[in-house]
């Protein structure tokens, strides 16, 4: 994705009032915001490294038949 992708609206005067930028952009903007939201809670961090740094699990198939979702 390039800067060419990003669309500026401004005024009659010229000004900057807003953009119009692809959804994709959009969403990795918004999951690097909550990530530094959840980053500022020295708890939360912790759990999120141990979480990250965790083997075990369940495959995310496996968990959408258990919900029945699949």
């Amino acid at each position: 994705m390039s800067t060419a992708d990003v669309q500026y609206i401004s005024d009659e005067h010229g000004d900057l009032k807003g953009v119009i930028l692809p959804i994709a952009l959009w969403r990795e903007i918004l999951a690097e915001i909550e990530t530094h939201h959840l980053l500022k809670s020295d708890a939360m961090r912790k759990r999120l490294l141990e979480a990250r740094e965790r083997q075990e699990g369940v495959p995310f198939e496996t968990v959408l038949v258990q919900l029945g979702l699949k």
